[in-house]
């Protein structure tokens, strides 16, 4: 194996560590409140990062944070995540989040998403840790935790799988894709793997290449030379 370091994408095992350790309590004449260890929260997250060093065999770790409070796609799409504005987080996860930034190796950039940090992080000899499926569209190391797979992904099977996404789309974040395409459709679509099959795909539907294209923008996580770091600056996908 040729890994030397793991990127993680931290927001999950944030959430995850700070969600765990939440405790409703009834006090009696209907009072309920909600509590958190903090320090038992810190001790979730570290014992994460451990196992993720000894499963991978590597020490180096970067945290790969979301910027909280502006997403590039949501300019875009105004659709993007809009089921999930004004939802609560975990009681602790800001001082959580605080204790991990002072502890760790962290990056985050304006306006992306932790998955965005990870695909640019990601090259030779590192691997990416995270359970969220958008990232098979990145090429290189992948370890999901959840089934405790590891992936070699190629630049043809992320490619392939960043235009299955413009068709499925991903109603949890917000984006419809192209409507009555399914997975097993998509792959049907795909014969080629070409953009010229999703835009078919989508005038078939009676919608047009612009809607397409927007589809494709956000699910697009960025890689290496998508990101102008001094700019602040996203380079929006295009077909070749």
């Amino acid at each position: 194996m040729t890994i030397h370091k793991i990127i993680i994408d931290g927001d999950i095992t944030l959430f995850q560590s700070s969600a765990a350790v939440e405790e409703p309590i009834h006090w009696g004449d209907d009072w309920y409140t909600l509590h958190a260890d903090l320090k038992a929260a810190r001790q979730l997250f570290d014992l994460e990062v451990q196992k993720f060093q000894k499963r991978l065999e590597v020490d180096a770790v970067v945290i790969a944070l979301s910027d909280p409070n502006n997403n590039w796609r949501r300019g875009v799409l105004d659709s993007y995540k809009a089921n999930r504005r004004g939802n609560r987080k975990p009681v602790c996860y800001v001082p959580l989040r605080e204790y991990v930034e002072d502890t760790y190796e962290c990056v985050c950039h304006p306006t992306l998403e932790a998955d965005d940090v990870l695909g640019l992080l990601s090259e030779e000899g590192c691997c990416i840790v995270s359970d969220d499926k958008d990232l098979k569209t990145i090429p290189g190391w992948l370890y999901v935790p959840h089934t405790d797979e590891l992936h070699n992904i190629s630049l043809d099977q992320a490619d392939l799988h960043h235009l299955t996404q413009a068709l499925t789309g991903d109603a949890v974040d917000g984006y419809k894709g192209c409507p009555g395409v399914g997975p097993v459709k998509a792959g049907r679509i795909l014969e080629e793997g070409t953009w010229d099959e999703v835009v078919t795909a989508y005038e078939s539907a009676g919608l047009n290449e612009e809607v397409a294209l927007i589809q494709a923008r956000v699910a697009r996580i960025l890689r290496v030379g998508e990101y102008d770091t001094i700019k602040g600056e996203v380079e929006l996908w295009n077909p070749q």
